[in-house]
């Protein structure tokens, strides 16, 4: 049973894209925005203030969803004028987005969902400012550039879009699994939010900087091959279905299908990522971002084939 404590003080152009900010625009969006920022954590002392500090007069509300931490997670996030809400995940559905977009009262009309190692520049800000006046509009598609080891990765098909911005109550996370547990971490990890109504896509990016240790790191993506080798076997793609032609996150998930049934899929995935998308113009950081996506792919398989014996399922490769 989840609970809560009382809030505590202080690349696909199927979608169009909304004109860059002028100078002026940009400058406006200092000014306190009606709109609520989710941020899901556990244990982000590192990276969260980084992502506090741009959201400090200029969003209305901002909730930290956390799960028990023991960093100085739960301090950072008081002291920024955060509320804290703590989510018990006891396994199955909802995780922890969809929880707090199901139970926390929100202030304002919408929503804007981030990671602990989201930061929020000033250009992207401006424009979220003036697209949440639009009233055609129940949602936006945000993109996001990845940091890794201290660099901007340019290539390897690691520009990001994702739709983490929508009205209250037009948007959701599908449900791509129903049986999962803590070892498959206790927030959602590749569903994606589905929007009720038009959406459209902000030109400026989001920057993505994790400061955690490549050992968090990869204590976080084991939890996420496991979540990955369970849908593969149990879940379902019903309100997102794989589309070569479709938009990113329908290509993404498409591919991964595709590659993920062939022999040799990890090889696979280090080719399509470090040469086919040139992931090694970006250096060193290039070659480490892009081995460790041909690692993911190597344990999903592994623990694909792992639950296949226990539960004597027939061969799926």
């Amino acid at each position: 049973m989840t609970t809560v404590t009382p809030p505590t003080m202080p690349s696909n152009t199927a979608f169009p894209a909304v004109a860059p900010v002028s100078p002026a625009r940009a400058q406006a969006s200092s000014a306190i925005v009606p709109i609520s920022v989710l941020i899901a954590v556990r244990n982000e002392v590192k990276n969260l203030g980084r992502c506090l500090e741009p959201l400090q007069g200029w969003a209305d509300e901002v909730v930290v969803v956390d799960s028990q931490s023991s960093d100085g997670t739960i301090e950072l996030a008081q002291a920024a004028g955060a509320t804290v809400v703590q989510f018990h995940y006891q396994g199955g559905w909802p995780k922890k987005r969809q929880w707090a977009l199901e139970t926390h009262g929100w202030k304002n009309d919408w929503i804007l969902l981030l990671d602990a190692d989201e930061i929020l520049l000033p250009e992207v800000k401006a424009e979220i400012a003036a697209a949440i006046r639009d009233e055609q509009y129940a949602g936006y598609w945000l993109q996001f550039q990845i940091v890794f080891l201290g660099r901007m990765l340019r290539h390897g098909d690691t520009r990001l879009w994702k739709r983490c911005l929508f009205r209250r109550g037009r948007g959701r996370y599908e449900r791509r699994l129903e049986q999962q547990d803590a070892r498959m971490a206790d927030m959602e990890v590749h569903e994606h939010v589905v929007v009720e109504g038009p959406t459209r896509r902000l030109c400026s990016p989001v920057r993505h900087e994790n400061w955690n240790s490549l050992h968090r790191y990869i204590e976080k993506h084991n939890e996420y091959s496991t979540w990955e080798a369970n849908v593969q076997l149990y879940g379902s793609d019903d309100e997102l279905r794989p589309s070569l032609f479709g938009t990113q996150a329908q290509r993404r998930r498409w591919l991964k299908r595709t590659f993920m049934r062939l022999p040799g899929a990890p090889w696979l995935r280090f080719l399509y990522v470090y040469v086919f998308r040139m992931g090694f113009l970006d250096g060193r950081a290039g070659l480490t971002y892009a081995m460790f996506k041909m690692v993911q792919s190597f344990h999903v398989k592994a623990k694909v084939r792992e639950l296949q014996q226990a539960e004597q399922l027939p061969d799926r490769r």
